[in-house]
């Protein structure tokens, strides 16, 4: 068992690498391939990595990749861009969002109470219940723009369809997180004793409006010392150094860290003539630090758990394949989209990896122990099956809507991120 955190980075990295060209060569996205060798890698598997290592020793990478995934998504919301993306974007991005989340929030307070870790002690109790479910409700808004932007690139897919996907995916990551945000405080309120009555309302108005502000304040910092840098070299240790600093003193603080880290990026790519190089200067980073970030999230997947999770795992599959359809039948109906637009945009949204994997996390930290490894294994056993069904299933819709210019889907993920 590998106890030391060096050895076991560069295992992961160097494994992981080949866990996504073994991927790739299946037609399957990189992630795949990660989480697989992350799994292959767990205590609960072959035991290579030791339990300490795994949820202890290198929880700091998924800080730094939640920060550097979230920058990004901040960084697409191109106000000047999205002015043209009309409200037919606008009505769908909210409704597949609510969709999702009260398909499988309602989903989940129904069964939890049926399910066997959940029958029993302290995770039998209405609260908990609760909890897991707005937590899990608001993950399954996310969309991996990753996975979409890839299938899309790979059969050159262009039209009206694959403009309002793109507009959308621009869109449901930022919104995700900020549902996550508020079902994050909101649960912890419900759980905890200090926090009642008014306090249940406005906590998550704290917690958003505080990393709003952090984010903000470090956007413009990193804006204006950007002015006076040359070196590339020396913007990467800029923008890493705010960011870092940023989720830091936002975790301090109990905000939200991936907020304030996306609210960073918007303030830039709004901000500057040259926001460009803000977000070019960490693509070098990203392939080792999401691959990194992926097979560590395999590592956290419990074989025993996952056992009794696999059910819990394709009910949360399901059911968010429905709210995403449900909620762009009504977004499109709403803003007068065509029938294309409403019979396949909700499964072209079906993707599902970083930002996903990312909340996950997070709500293992914001939740008992053993309800958090419930919901760890079942949301990445529920990722796993996505990442080797979205691809085809998106491609299928892409096909349907009349936006492919190919016929063969080859390496669909190889910029999975």
């Amino acid at each position: 068992m590998i106890d030391n955190p060096l050895l076991a980075t560069g295992l992961l990295l160097f494994f992981g690498y080949w866990g996504g060209r073994i991927a790739n060569r299946f037609s399957l996205p990189r992630i795949s391939g990660y989480l697989i060798v992350g799994l292959l890698f767990s205590p609960s598997v072959l035991g290579l990595l030791g339990p300490e290592t795994v949820y202890h020793r290198l929880h700091f990478i998924n800080d730094v990749a939640l920060s550097i995934i979230a920058y990004n998504v901040g960084g697409s919301l191109d106000i000047r861009g999205l002015k043209g993306l009309g409200r037919t974007i606008g009505w769908i991005t909210w409704f597949q969002a609510l969709g999702a989340f009260m398909v499988t929030f309602l989903a989940m307070v129904l069964f939890l109470r049926f399910f066997p870790g959940f029958s029993v002690g302290e995770l039998a109790t209405f609260g908990i219940w609760i909890s897991v479910a707005l937590m899990v409700g608001a993950i399954s808004a996310a969309t991996a723009p990753g996975a979409v932007l890839a299938v899309i690139s790979e059969v050159k897919a262009s039209g009206e369809f694959t403009n309002i996907l793109l507009g959308v995916i621009a869109l449901d990551d930022a919104l995700t997180i900020i549902f996550f945000s508020i079902a994050g405080a909101v649960s912890q309120s419900i759980m905890g004793s200090t926090f009642m009555g008014s306090h249940l309302l406005l906590l998550p108005f704290y917690e958003i409006g505080l990393s709003v502000i952090f984010g903000l304040s470090a956007g413009l910092v990193l804006a204006y010392t950007g002015m006076v840098i040359e070196r590339t070299e020396a913007m990467l240790m800029v923008v890493l150094g705010v960011l870092f600093i940023t989720c830091a003193l936002a975790s301090m603080f109990h905000a939200s860290s991936i907020l304030a880290a996306m609210v960073v990026g918007f303030v830039i790519i709004n901000h500057k003539p040259a926001h460009q190089n803000f977000f070019r200067v960490l693509e070098p980073l990203e392939d080792a630090v999401f691959g990194l970030f992926f097979t560590l999230a395999g590592a956290h997947v419990d074989i025993s758990i996952l056992r009794t999770a696999g059910v819990l795992a394709v009910i949360l599959l399901l059911v968010r394949m429905a709210g995403k359809q449900l909620g762009v039948m009504v977004g499109a109906k709403l803003a007068g989209a065509s029938e294309i637009v409403k019979r396949y945009l909700g499964l072209a949204l079906f993707p599902q990896a970083g930002v996903t994997i990312g909340l996950v996390l997070l709500a293992q930290d914001m939740l008992p122990e053993e309800a958090g490894l419930i919901v760890v294994n079942a949301m990445i056993g529920s990722v796993i099956l996505n990442e080797f069904i979205a691809p085809v299933l998106l491609h299928h819709c892409l096909r349907k809507a009349g936006q492919v210019s190919g016929n063969k889907l080859q390496e669909v993920g190889s910029g999975e991120t």
